[in-house]
């Protein structure tokens, strides 16, 4: 069944425009085909709101009504800002206390990445340089992964689900053209890469103003404020990395505003948003701050990289210019070594013994792959490669 949306553009103040969002958001929960919602929640303003009015729709109707289940998933890369991470988890433990005590058909989950595609595992692991802007190599393994991943099993489960996500045209210049292309005057777009997923965007046409000016205004149905929140974007002096589940979200991730995100995020050329947290009194992060600076800094020199790629071959680019391997062993171990030292002075787990111990292994594997190589004709092999892909 098709829902056509609303094109009528709301008139009056910001309670008219709610009024308009709201009863969207009801009349496709009680759409024909009951299937879940998984709502995208990062934590942030817009995806703060949505989980409100989805929190606040499931409260304010009776227990019989409430046919849908609704996931409400934050991805967690297990390198985020820890003031942002720590936000998220104090905002889950309310939600989950909430839907138990209302009873609410609500699941609040966390998704990862898997060992093997973790910064650590490989930064330190495999010797991939800090990712930029031509060679994002952690969005797709450490975000769009695992939540794509948990969002399929739901699809697998029920045939079909759908995805709420807090995307706004006001946001920027680009999301607006990202909007546009998915605009079909329907409530509900196709997912571009996951068959069975459709996505619904109820918030698209508020303003920022729009959304500040309601979470200062209106308390959380799952209890206590969005104070916590407000205070957070104010001393980051930025906005939250959104919730990715497609590539074409992907430059959304580490853009050149100032977003909480990653604090090992090397993509920016400078983290206004962890230097805000500092500036704003939180000491305890110079020393992550100045670990990200070198990280950057020490990405293209050339004494830290390898010649050869892992197979044992160079690579020069379609323009001819030589393109370097990975960090050279030497490299990698230093980087583990200064990690595990400023674990031990910030007193948090940056690294967990699991990824620890899966870099010692593909170290292990390496070292025996080097062994091959020497002895092996194909060590002297020069081959053409995308230097994006590569450097």
């Amino acid at each position: 069944m098709i829902r056509q949306l609303a094109t009528a553009e709301p008139e009056g103040d910001l309670e008219a425009k709610l009024m308009s969002i709201r009863a969207e958001v009801r009349a496709e929960y009680f759409a024909d085909e009951p299937f879940p919602w998984i709502v995208g929640f990062s934590g942030g303003k817009d995806s703060t709101l949505v989980a409100h009015l989805v929190f606040e729709l499931l409260m304010y109707m009776p227990p019989s009504s409430r046919r849908r289940t609704v996931h409400i998933v934050s991805n967690d890369t297990l390198v985020e800002s820890p003031l942002v991470i720590g936000h998220i988890r104090n905002v889950q433990a309310q939600m989950r206390h909430a839907a138990d005590v209302f009873n609410l058909p609500v699941h609040v989950v966390t998704t990862q990445p898997r060992v093997d595609d973790t910064f650590w595992v490989n930064l330190i692991g495999r010797g991939y340089p800090s990712p930029n802007r031509s060679f994002r190599w952690c969005t797709d393994r450490m975000k769009i992964r695992p939540t794509s991943r948990y969002i399929r099993e739901q699809v697998d489960v029920t045939g079909r689900a759908v995805l709420l996500l807090g995307v706004r045209r006001d946001e920027s210049a680009k999301r607006a053209v990202s909007v546009a292309k998915y605009d079909n005057g329907e409530r509900l777009n196709r997912h571009n890469d996951m068959p069975g997923c459709m996505v619904f965007r109820p918030i698209v046409e508020l303003s920022t103003e729009d959304v500040w000016e309601f979470l200062a205004s209106a308390p959380p149905p799952w209890g206590s404020s969005h104070a916590d929140l407000i205070a957070l974007y104010r001393n980051s002096l930025g906005g939250e990395c959104p919730v990715v589940v497609q590539k074409s979200d992907a430059p959304s991730c580490g853009t050149s505003s100032s977003r909480f995100g990653c604090w090992t995020c090397t993509v920016v050329q400078k983290d206004r948003s962890l230097e805000g947290f500092v500036d704003a009194g939180f000491a305890e992060f110079g020393p992550l701050l100045a670990f990200r600076d070198w990280l950057s800094s020490i990405r293209n020199d050339p004494e830290r990289r390898s010649a050869r790629r892992p197979n044992g071959k160079y690579t020069i680019n379609d323009s001819g210019t030589f393109v370097p391997g990975p960090f050279t062993s030497d490299t990698r171990s230093e980087i583990l070594q200064r990690l595990l030292a400023l674990q031990e002075t910030v007193g948090r787990e940056l690294i967990s013994a699991v990824e620890v111990a899966r870099i010692r292994e593909i170290w292990g594997e390496d070292a025996m792959a080097n062994s091959r190589h020497l002895m092996s004709a194909d060590v002297a092999v020069i081959v053409r490669g995308d230097a994006q892909k590569n450097a």
